[in-house]
Order: C-alpha cells, then sequence, then structure tokens
C-alpha cells in the first residue's frame, strides 16, 4: 500500500509519517490510513480527509488524502470551567472568552482538563470539542464541551485479604478517609505506600465500585511476617589469660501481633567484659485514632560489681508520613556506684532530660537481604544532673544514619555513621557512651570503649552472589574522646564476612581486627561475630 497526498508538497508531508507499507488484508489498510489521519490532525492539518483507496494491482492499494489547510493555533471557547493556571505553560494568547495554544499542544490540553476534573471527583466527566470552525489560515476555533456528573465521595473502604489491618494506618499513613473527594488517581499513590509499611503488602491495586448512589473502594492486603528473632555469638582470646572467651546477646522484635501496628522490642546482652544490659521498648502508634502514639523504653545496664544504671524513656511520637516521624518527650537515668570504697570516677547521680527525635526510614522491603536503604535517626536533649542535691546543666547529641548505594544488581556499597556527644562540665565514668563491638566498631570487645565524644564510621563494599547470598569487606574508623582520661584516639576495624539467607533466617559471620593509632596489627586481637536473625 501507498498513501500519497493531492499534490507532491502534500505527499511529502505523508511520507514523512513513515507509515507502514505492507498488510495482510484490506482491513488493516483501512487502519493504517485512519491511523496516519489522526496523526495529520495532531499536526494541524485539520481538516485532512481520505478521498478514495483504489486497487492500482492485484497487490497494491493507493490511498489518496486531501490535507487542505494546516493550522498552528486553535482558539478555544467556554473556558470558565477551565483551570486556566493548569494550562499556563501552554497558553499562547488568551482574553476574557477564550484561551489559544498551539495545535501539537491541543491533546495534552485536553488531557489535563480532564485529569483535573476527574481529581475534583466526577471520574466519569466528558472532556470534547464542538464546532470547529477555521478563523483565518492560521487560526481555527473550537468550543470546549465539559460534561459533567455530581462529585463522588469514598463511602465505604473494605480491606481484603487482611480485614484486620489496623485501621488508624488507613487514615494517617496512607491517608485514606471515608468522605473524601474520590480520585483514583491518589488513591493509587497512596495505596503504594503499603511498601513502607513491613506488617503488610498490598496484594493488587485497588479497585472501585459505583452504584447510583454510593463509592465503594476495595484494598487488597495480606499480613507479613516480620517478627524476628536476633542472636549472635562472638569468641576472642584474652590477652590476659590466653583463653577463649565468649560473649553474645538475644534480640526479640514483635510487631503487629495485636494487629494494632504496636511493637515490642526486648534485648538481653552479656560480654566478656562482665556487662549485662537488659532493654526493653514498647511503641504503640495511633492512640485514640489520633496521629499520636508513645513510645516507652526501660534500660538497665550492670558493669561487673561497678555501677548499675537504670533509664526511663517516655515519648510521644507524631507519624508526619509513612517514612517520617518526630518524637518528643522525657529521660530519666539512675546510676548507682556499687564500690565499697569511693572513686572520683563513680558516683551514684541521677539526671532527667527534655529530649526531642527525628527518624526517617527509606524501606526495600522488596530485597530480604537488606530491607532498608536509608536511615536516620537523631536526637538531641537538655537538662540536669543531680549528685547530693548539687544540680549541674548538661546536655546531648546523637546520630546514627545509615546508606545503601545499589550500584548494580549485584554491587553496593553500606555506609554508616554513629555518633553522639555529652556536654557537660565535668564527667562520671558511669555515664559515659558505651560503643565497640559487631553493632559498633568492629574488632573491639562489646561496649569496651568509653567516651563523652564519639564517631564510628562503618563501611562495607557487598558483593551479592545470588538472592540468597552475600559477601563483604570490613573497614571502620572511629573518633573518641574521654575527659576523664584526657585521650583522643583514633580506632580501626578491618576483616570480611558473609551473610546467607536460611529457612531459619538470616546467618552473618564475621571476621574483624582492630587497631588503635599508636598500636600495631595484631592476628590475636581477631573476633569472629555469628548472628542469626529469624522472621516468624
Amino acid at each position: 500500500m501507498r498513501i500519497i497526498g493531492m499534490d507532491s508538497i502534500e505527499t511529502k508531508v505523508v511520507d514523512s509519517l513513515r507509515y507502514s507499507r505492507k498488510h495482510p488484508d484490506f482491513n488493516t489498510i483501512n487502519n493504517e490510513v485512519d491511523k496516519q489521519l489522526k496523526l495529520l490532525y495532531k499536526l494541524g492539518y485539520i481538516e485532512a480527509y481520505l478521498k478514495e483507496i483504489n486497487q492500482s494491482s492485484d497487490s497494491t492499494f493507493l490511498a489518496q488524502i486531501n490535507l487542505k489547510n494546516k493550522f498552528s493555533k486553535v482558539r478555544l471557547y467556554n473556558i470558565h470551567l477551565v483551570n486556566l493556571q493548569l494550562l499556563r505553560p501552554l497558553i499562547i494568547n488568551k482574553s476574557d472568552d477564550y484561551f489559544e495554544v498551539a495545535i501539537s499542544n491541543l491533546e495534552t490540553v485536553l488531557q489535563l482538563v480532564n485529569q483535573d476534573i476527574t481529581a475534583s471527583g466526577q471520574p466519569f466527566a466528558v472532556v470534547q470539542l464542538q464546532n470547529l470552525i477555521p478563523l483565518d489560515n492560521n487560526i481555527i476555533t473550537a468550543y470546549l464541551d465539559i460534561e459533567q456528573n455530581a462529585k463522588r465521595t469514598l463511602d465505604s473502604i473494605i480491606i481484603k485479604g487482611y480485614e484486620k489491618f489496623p485501621k488508624s494506618f488507613l487514615k494517617h499513613q496512607l491517608k485514606l478517609n471515608k468522605n473524601s473527594v474520590f480520585n483514583l488517581e491518589r488513591i493509587k499513590k497512596q495505596t503504594a505506600n503499603l511498601q513502607n509499611i513491613n506488617f503488610a503488602n498490598q496484594i493488587k491495586e485497588p479497585e472501585v465500585l459505583f452504584t447510583k448512589d454510593s463509592t465503594i473502594l476495595y484494598v487488597y492486603i495480606e499480613k507479613s511476617k516480620v517478627n524476628n528473632f536476633d542472636g549472635f555469638l562472638g569468641f576472642g582470646t584474652n590477652e590476659d589469660t590466653n583463653k577463649i572467651e565468649f560473649d553474645g546477646y538475644l534480640n526479640l522484635n514483635l510487631i503487629n501481633n495485636l494487629n494494632y501496628g504496636e511493637t515490642l522490642k526486648l534485648l538481653y546482652k552479656s560480654d566478656e567484659n562482665e556487662q549485662r544490659t537488659f532493654d526493653v521498648v514498647v511503641r504503640m502508634p495511633y492512640l485514640f485514632k489520633s496521629p499520636i502514639g508513645i513510645t516507652g523504653n526501660l534500660n538497665i545496664f550492670r558493669r561487673d560489681s561497678t555501677f548499675l544504671s537504670t533509664t526511663q524513656t517516655l515519648k510521644l511520637d507524631y507519624q508526619i508520613d509513612v517514612k517520617n516521624r518526630f518524637s518528643a518527650g522525657i529521660s530519666s537515668l539512675r546510676s548507682d556506684n556499687l564500690l565499697s570504697n569511693t572513686s572520683l570516677f563513680f558516683e551514684d547521680f541521677k539526671s532527667n532530660f527534655y529530649i526531642a527525635e527525628y527518624q526517617h526510614t527509606a524501606p526495600q522491603f522488596y530485597d530480604f537481604l537488606f530491607p532498608v536503604n536509608f536511615y536516620v535517626d537523631i536526637s538531641a536533649g537538655i537538662g540536669k544532673r543531680t549528685v547530693s542535691n548539687s544540680d549541674l546543666n548538661q546536655s546531648f547529641l546523637r546520630l546514627n544514619t545509615f546508606k545503601i548505594f545499589n550500584l548494580n544488581e549485584r554491587n553496593s556499597i553500606y555506609v554508616r555513621l554513629d555518633g553522639a556527644t555529652l556536654i557537660s562540665d565535668n564527667y562520671f565514668e558511669n555515664e559515659l557512651f558505651r560503643f565497640g563491638g559487631i553493632n559498633s566498631i568492629r574488632g573491639f570487645e562489646e561496649n569496651s570503649l568509653l567516651a563523652n565524644l564519639y564517631s564510628v564510621l562503618n563501611t562495607e563494599y557487598r558483593y551479592r552472589l545470588s538472592n540468597a547470598l552475600y559477601v563483604h569487606t570490613v573497614l571502620d574508623a572511629a573518633y573518641s574522646e574521654n575527659n576523664i582520661s584526657n585521650s583522643k584516639d583514633k580506632l580501626f576495624g578491618f576483616g570480611f564476612g558473609f551473610g546467607l539467607l536460611t529457612n531459619a533466617g538470616l546467618f552473618k559471620f564475621n571476621y574483624s581486627s582492630a587497631k588503635t593509632e599508636n598500636q600495631q596489627f595484631r592476628l590475636s586481637d581477631s573476633k569472629i561475630h555469628i548472628s542469626l536473625t529469624s522472621q516468624f
């Protein structure tokens, strides 16, 4: 088949469309001609029409199109129902009664007008052009005909699959509310936020049932298993006794077991320095269906027979959106000196702080090995420390953040920064920050490092061998200041490891060695850390 115009100039225009010339039957020839006419309309040949199709030979057809005049602009009337601000970038000229746009942008204008009306709660609105009349050889006029319907609102939201999905998450995290203006595109974006909620998955796209007097939204959700049990076993050689010593911890996270979106975290840790940690966190989101939640924390730390510290924290949480949360509350710390003799470095004291915290979490739950891509937790507090009825003003700042840079499907780089500072005129050893170990700078014993200011940089190059196995390097660096001992240290950790996703959970192995700035690397100081995180 060949398509020609009324003369060589028109034929050249048609040829520029690069239409398909080979067709199996006459129906596909007609379809191809209709397709090319629509393209010509978009180019401004509004009056173009098919004059005739003739069979020039047994296997060849010749279609002739009359292009007529080419218009460059269209003038649209009846614009009082149109959001002109939305179309402003496309408008060439306007008055109180009409506006003009390039004819090449006409389809875009109609789509934007339709989307704007649909977003206002009229999904069945129809936008079309009527009375197309040439004004001159350059401009064609037309009337915008907008067939409107009654505005629709969401009368009911029905959850399918996970019927006990917490309704507060619908309202405050997904922003889906009954009696809100119906907008299907916005609803799809809101339900897509289910991918940022770890205890639920969207099974398929939401569906809408329209009846004569109601609009019902169906959201398809399934409950995910996100409870996890985490533990590790570490062992190394004691420098004094040359004997192998063991340390480890147990970490239990229970999430949404009551179908309320609640979180219970329980941690017990025992390490080779005869240190014991018990930590429990309870978070209840959206109290009384409000955007406000509450978080309580109890932390008990005992260091051999030296001291015992108990910290209690209570915060109110405001969930800004799916990824961002702001908290404010109070924290109380009591530390008791267990030494039989008094010490300048250990003292009984109480501390009370007003605290504020911000958290941002960008998950990638589709990746079972690395479910969180970006995380930020920054907190600050001001308060005072009380010793024997003597008060001292103090403040602190903490930062914990990490980011995974995905280079491609197999290669990624993990970077984490953890740091804190306690600002005070003087310090006791039992109020200093404790760091070091598998969740801090690797290669050092758990909580063996004390500082009133520290920062730790963890880096890993990760190579994914499969969807269930990856290997990685360990390269850590840290800086710390301890004003009690007047020391400033630079610390380093080196090593390697791997992670394996098994039926029992995620198994991790780390082999790392540590050194300080003025200390030589010694293989005997190496640490092996093994952990297993199991979901249920």
